[in-house]
């Protein structure tokens, strides 16, 4: 393997990463040979990404976590901690989106939980691993935006605000934190053929309408994420901070 995408000996956590992009991440970060975290709030589906993982002579396990409690949040940090004594890598992949149409008709519930849960929590842990990254050396954060962060948007606008609002992150820990060799980054896919984003690929209108606007052609798949992650928690990525890549299939090209 090239030394450019080894991370033997690195200490990943992936929240989110029971299915979807977050399980490609996961099952990639292992291949390259990090130790991985598998979290999500369902214990079972974290532990079949587990053994899959160990299938292959990866090494990983499985914490059950909440990205809106802090405490649980909290918890996933200690765990690992424990367990492996670091956190090198730190992938935050959790998001909710309860709201599909237009803002107007959006509950404050509804637009408090998309905050809370899509920025806080990735602020709070963030913070939560930042510190022990310094004391280390260095390390790597990778929020998964969207291409929403990007756009305007009629049925996903207050999800696209949550996600500007992670490249502000991103950015902010580049800045206050380079100086420690901490780097952070965001990936914001296009459309990506997962059951998060179900309602969008299952319309037929909205479907039709994104393909013919991707000069690719097609929508993504979650396997063609997590390349990106690979790059930036790597030596490949080392001078990569503050950004935000559009994996989109050309999408905000065209």
């Amino acid at each position: 393997m090239s030394s450019l995408f080894d991370l033997s000996g690195k200490v990943a956590i992936v929240t989110g990463s029971s299915r979807g992009i977050g399980r490609a991440i996961a099952l990639r970060l292992a291949e390259h040979g990090a130790k991985v975290v598998v979290s999500s709030r369902t214990l079972e589906t974290c532990e079949q990404v587990v053994a899959q993982i160990k299938s292959t002579g990866g090494d990983a396990f499985a914490q059950e976590c909440n990205i809106a409690s802090k405490q649980e949040l909290q918890s996933l940090v200690n765990a690992t901690l424990a367990k492996w004594g670091a956190v090198d890598v730190l992938v935050c992949n959790a998001a909710v989106n309860p709201h599909f149409g237009p803002s107007l008709n959006m509950e404050d519930e509804a637009f408090d939980k998309i905050m809370n849960s899509n920025v806080r929590s990735n602020f709070w842990l963030c913070n939560m691993v930042l510190p022990q990254m310094a004391e280390r050396g260095g390390g790597s954060i990778i929020l998964i935006s969207s291409v929403t962060g990007l756009q305007g948007s009629q049925s996903i606008g207050v999800y696209g605000m949550s996600k500007a609002a992670d490249m502000a992150l991103a950015r902010n820990i580049c800045v206050e934190w380079g100086k420690k060799n901490i780097r952070a980054n965001c990936i914001a896919p296009g459309l990506i053929r997962t059951e998060f984003a179900r309602a969008l690929w299952e319309n037929p209108k909205i479907y039709e309408q994104v393909v013919k606007s991707y000069p690719l052609r097609r929508i993504g798949e979650p396997d063609e994420i997590a390349g990106a992650a690979v790059f930036l928690a790597a030596p490949s990525g080392s001078f990569v901070t503050g950004q935000t890549i559009v994996i989109d299939g050309g999408g905000m090209a065209a």
